[in-house]
């Protein structure tokens, strides 16, 4: 969240094809590319601004005034407090919306190295906290996997079923 506090106009780039420079931990720059939706708002955002915002102007600010990680924090509370689960007492907050991604883009069939060069991880074991495989992702592995001539034939078949070769050999074990 400190990155998005951090952010400054000349971070980004909202050009044909929009990137943001983030500042992370150790020191460390990243580039992450960015929709056309989100430059798009972005874009609105900074010309909503008073004055031209040079270079070093904070992207979000709250009364002239760069956000900090708490008022960050506080605007999404503000905004998502009626998502929060009163079942298991779990509470939207910034970091929901990291490991949201994270779910997603595993989900999506992105490799988790990829994942966590995005997240900013200088190691892989982090991201798999953010990148638990959920339900559903377990359930479409179990359909990938499904024996042939079973009544639940999988939409795409795994290499191992189509692979003539492989499936002759198991044949003749």
């Amino acid at each position: 969240m400190q990155e998005v506090a951090d952010l400054r106009a000349g971070h980004l780039d909202l050009g044909e094809h929009p990137l943001v420079r983030l500042h992370g931990k150790g020191d460390k720059w990243r580039t992450c590319p960015l929709w056309q939706q989100t430059a798009d708002l972005l874009r609105a955002l900074l010309a909503a601004s008073s004055a031209a915002p040079g270079p070093d102007a904070a992207a979000f600010t709250a009364r002239g005034q760069p956000l900090t990680r708490f008022g960050i924090y506080k605007i999404v509370r503000r905004h998502a407090a009626g998502l929060d689960d009163p079942r298991t007492g779990r509470r939207i907050s910034p970091h929901t919306f990291r490991h949201t991604a994270a779910v997603h883009l595993l989900e999506a069939g992105v490799e988790v190295n990829v994942i966590r060069g995005w997240l900013g991880h200088a190691d892989l074991s982090t991201t798999n906290r953010y990148a638990e495989i959920n339900t559903k992702t377990k359930m479409e592995a179990l359909r990938a996997t499904q024996p042939p001539g079973t009544s639940a034939e999988p939409r795409v078949k795994p290499i191992w079923q189509t692979d003539e070769t492989l499936l002759n050999w198991l044949a003749s074990l």
